[in-house]
């Protein structure tokens, strides 16, 4: 009889018989699936970025290499009539320095954010590449006269990934497929914990009451059958973070967590197949509830943060009536140029930033600055992109578009907070990795002394105390709130541009033509 067929140890699909294609990874020759993993693998290997496959949490997606057609098409996004629509040219003494925000595909862990960014990184040209693991979004800035584009998106492609502008549409998707999964999770957790609770109530009733030992036997079976989809896949991300934590040498919040489920329910599945002793189905399918509504409730507030962000990139229209001398024509705002003179009519967005150069009526920007009531605007006074024409028609000529926008220019500051990790979130990373150090040295003391004194409680008492310290609260809460709270800030037009602002007074204030506070 023959063994399993291998996996591929890039992909973790099948290896198909007879296949023939390895890498060298850390002295061992480990197999792929198809050309595609191999050329993904070697160049991983190649670039001196093996450490990723001791790092990921997760099999990298199936890989394959592009075709030359594929390799060619993103050439067009060298052209700066595409370009001008989201890179945006740095102003100064190094002109050809470009920034761009783009969106990864194929990220499933850490890991993948750590092989982007050193990878991606190394490249002659790249000033600077920063990739956002919860948006999946990345920023790359590079000198144009070393590099281009094309060439970073090669690079990407090179090592099994595929990265394009960024979408708001796209990135809507992806918080939709997150919500969705951690929907299913928390139903799925949320189920098992009623049912095993509406047990675990008739067994504590039988304790005092008096219960046949067969039912409670029986019980006993049904609460385990119930808490173990809750274990194996609602409380599935615990393990997987712990893992995770552990393979990188690092004490997460998520070690405690995973070792009070994982023991609770073994210990409690040794209970029932001894029949003696506790069992403690209901406290592993309740915590695990309770801990995957923080999150879900964590994740809601960064989604909404993101989201007032993204709002801002919809003020603008799709289309402009631009004035020609042989009359007036529809055009896509990505082609208006500084120069151009545009039409606007009452109820119309403002399509680019310019100023008035004939017609005289009240603009909203409301949504720009939080100013509720509408301004007057009159020929020679500016109008900023994203604003309502609220009385009269306008003529406008053009004065900056597409990333050298005010709109932009706020977009780029809130990608920029987004990005940064707050110094007070740091901290409390920190001090939740020496907290769980702690906590886990305490178990052990406690452990081996009611191991002393009382055996048969030793366990209990321990898993109780890895449960009652989690320290979820202060690694989820800190992040929370501070997401929550730039969100909201965003919507009352206070533009928080550090990750680092709340924290801290504010000493300097500076008041932008926009009428937005600059944090």
């Amino acid at each position: 009889m023959g063994g399993s067929a291998p996996s591929c140890f890039h992909c973790g699909l099948p290896v198909p018989p007879g296949s023939r294609y390895e890498v060298e990874i850390e002295g061992q020759a480990r197999p792929m699936c198809c050309p595609g993993c191999q050329a993904v693998a070697q160049a991983i290997v190649d670039g001196g970025l093996g450490d990723y496959y001791r790092h990921r949490t997760a099999a990298s997606v199936t890989a394959r290499s592009p075709v030359p057609e594929e390799l060619r098409e993103l050439d067009i996004y060298d052209q700066p009539r595409v370009q001008r629509s989201f890179v945006r040219q740095e102003s100064g003494d190094r002109p050809q320095l470009r920034q761009a925000s783009l969106i990864l595909e194929g990220i499933v862990c850490a890991a993948c954010v750590w092989l982007n960014e050193r990878h991606v990184g190394s490249l002659p040209g790249v000033e600077e590449f920063r990739v956002n693991y919860s948006t999946h979004r990345a920023s790359v800035k590079w000198d144009d006269s070393v590099i281009h584009l094309s060439d970073i998106l090669r690079a990407i492609a090179a090592i099994g990934y595929v990265a394009h502008p960024f979408d708001p549409g796209r990135q809507e998707r992806i918080y939709k497929k997150e919500r969705h999964q951690a929907l299913k999770r928390l139903a799925v957790a949320g189920l098992g914990a009623m049912q095993v609770m509406m047990l675990a109530v008739a067994m504590y009733a039988g304790d005092y009451y008096g219960m046949e030992a067969r039912l409670e036997l029986f019980f006993r079976w049904v609460s385990l059958v119930i808490a173990t989809p809750v274990v194996l896949y609602a409380a599935r991300p615990f393990f997987q973070g712990a893992w995770r934590d552990l393979r990188r040498r690092q004490l997460g919040m998520d070690v405690p967590v995973a070792l009070a489920i994982g023991g609770a329910y073994l210990a409690s599945c040794w209970a029932t197949l001894s029949q003696g002793g506790e069992v403690y189905f209901d406290s592993v399918t309740m915590f695990t509830f309770f801990l995957l509504v923080g999150r879900y409730l964590e994740m809601a507030a960064r989604h909404r943060a993101g989201q007032a962000a993204e709002e801002l990139v919809k003020l603008l229209p799709a289309v402009a009536t631009r004035v020609t001398p042989d009359g007036e024509e529809v055009v896509a705002v990505a082609e208006l140029r500084p120069g151009d003179r545009v039409r606007i009519r009452p109820g119309d967005s403002i399509p680019a930033d310019g100023r008035v150069v004939e017609g005289r009526s009240s603009v909203d920007e409301s949504l720009l600055t939080g100013e509720s009531l509408p301004l007057a605007r009159r020929v020679g006074e500016a109008l900023v992109g994203g604003s309502v024409n609220v009385e009269s028609p306008l003529l406008m000529e053009v004065e900056k578009v597409g990333e050298d926008t005010v709109l932009a220019a706020i977009q780029r500051l809130l990608d920029r907070a987004q990005s940064e990790k707050p110094r007070l979130a740091s901290l409390a990373d920190r001090v939740a990795g020496w907290f769980v150090a702690v906590i886990l040295v305490l178990a052990v003391l406690t452990g081996w002394w009611w191991w002393q004194h009382d055996p048969a409680r030793a366990g209990w008492v321990v898993l109780s105390m890895l449960v009652v310290t989690c320290p979820c609260a202060l690694s989820l809460a800190t992040p929370a709130a501070l997401t929550a709270a730039t969100g909201s800030l965003t919507r009352m037009g206070v533009l928080t541009t550090r990750g680092h602002a709340l924290e801290t007074q504010i000493r300097d204030e500076i008041i932008s033509d926009s009428g937005y506070l600059f944090a």
